[in-house]
């Protein structure tokens, strides 16, 4: 059941990319987080204990809602039970997502519309990019589609085959609360910290399962697939910490650029270790081979579900 159930979720993001309505369910889990931060936060006591009473709210929660659904959708029918489990893991998906995000800052840049292209990229980016020129907001972009490839590709689709439309939505949850309370700043720091951890554990192994497949990816697309395993065997050994790196190095080396460098935070300045050597100057067409390199990178992340599961039973 898990290999059709996620196979048709994957086809169905394939079609019709993340929706975009206001019951979309990690909408849902982003008013559940502030409800609970409301909550905890203003409560006295160990900022990190109170990040783990939120981590442990929001996920309980969100598993028992969907357990819920799924006990209630089997009691109907069947049938409706399959539907619902297709429909909770097309939603966990962002196949279709990364091009639809990422399209439009190329396609401004090629028309020469710096300022429309810094805005489309503020859109998908935490970063500030008002004072981006083009080299800056192609790496940004592509910087954006190889972890995007990872945290809304590759993994949630490895824990729906391993544990359906529960698993992949627990991942949802714990990366949505990252995105949302992981930051190293004052107000997160200690609050976020649970989930930040956490999230970087789940994404330890897909992270590194992304790496590999760009730089199989890279052996489809004709480029540079021996520096993209180069640059993941770098990192490959790494813990946690490193799961953002390897999947941007993957990238860097297979596309022949260099990624890494100075950020702006709200104003803050943030220095990354450079990743790949620049043989190619970034371009805006960049943008369009890595999103490329994602479709492929999912295809086979679902081939390789297949396989798996096969060869396991």
């Amino acid at each position: 059941m898990v290999l059709g159930v996620v196979t048709l979720a994957y086809f169905l993001d394939l079609l019709l990319g993340d929706p975009r309505v206001p019951w979309h369910p990690v909408r849902g889990i982003g008013r559940l987080i502030l409800f609970f931060e409301r909550v905890l936060y203003e409560r006295k006591g160990d900022g990190k204990l109170l990040g783990i009473l939120l981590v442990v709210g929001t996920t309980v929660t969100v598993l028992a809602v969907t357990a819920g659904l799924l006990q209630l959708s089997k009691a109907v029918h069947p049938y409706v039970h399959y539907g619902l489990s297709v429909i909770l893991i097309y939603f966990a998906l962002s196949v279709k997502d990364l091009a639809v995000e990422a399209e439009p800052v190329r396609k401004a840049l090629e028309e020469k519309d710096v300022l429309r292209a810094r805005q489309n990229l503020s859109m998908i980016v935490g970063r500030d990019t008002q004072d981006l020129e083009e080299p800056e907001i192609v790496r940004a972009a592509v910087e954006t589609v190889a972890e995007s490839t990872m945290d809304g590709i590759v993994a949630p689709l490895c824990y729906a085959f391993l544990g359906g439309p529960l698993l992949a939505w627990f991942y949802k949850t714990v990366n949505t609360l990252d995105s949302m309370v992981g930051y190293e700043n004052d107000r997160y720091r200690d609050f976020g910290w649970a989930s930040a951890k956490l999230d970087a554990w789940l994404n330890l192994i897909p992270a590194k399962i992304t790496a590999l497949l760009i730089g199989a990816a890279m052996i489809v697309l004709r480029k540079r697939w021996r520096s993209s395993f180069r640059w993941t065997g770098r990192f490959f050994f790494s813990g946690p910490s490193g799961n953002g790196d390897i999947t941007e190095a993957a990238m860097a080396g297979g596309l022949g650029v260099r990624l890494g460098g100075r950020n702006v935070y709200a104003g803050k300045v943030v220095d990354k270790a450079f990743l790949g050597e620049a043989v190619e100057p970034l371009k805006p067409g960049h943008i369009r081979v890595a999103v490329r390199t994602a479709y492929i990178v999912s295809g086979l992340t679902v081939l390789g579900g297949w396989a798996t599961l096969h060869l396991w039973r």
